[in-house]
């Protein structure tokens, strides 16, 4: 059971890694330093895209308009490190 612990560790780690990286290629999209034209980075933005819009789209149904300020990530973010803290608190259930 100690390996199942394991690997649900890795996969919130992985989450986060996409999370965090999608945040700060947002950022760098709006700054203007990476242009979407470029076919690398378009391909990259759709496939973050494609993988947290099932995570992001309930959350921005509850969350009110903020105008152009996009919470969800954030909400999403802490969610995955509750779940992580939560899974390493009872990890006596595991052993």
């Amino acid at each position: 059971m100690t390996s199942l612990f394991e690997i649900l560790m890795l996969l919130i780690g992985v989450v986060k890694f996409i999370i965090i990286a999608h945040i700060i290629m947002s950022w760098l999209i709006t700054f203007g330093v990476l242009n979407m034209h470029q076919p690398v980075v378009g391909q990259i933005w759709d496939g973050l895209n494609r993988l947290l819009q099932p995570l992001y789209d309930p959350i921005r149904r509850i969350l009110p308009n903020m105008g152009g300020l996009d919470l969800a990530p954030l909400v999403v973010f802490l969610g995955v490190i509750a779940v992580e803290i939560i899974l390493r608190n009872n990890m006596a259930l595991f052993l």
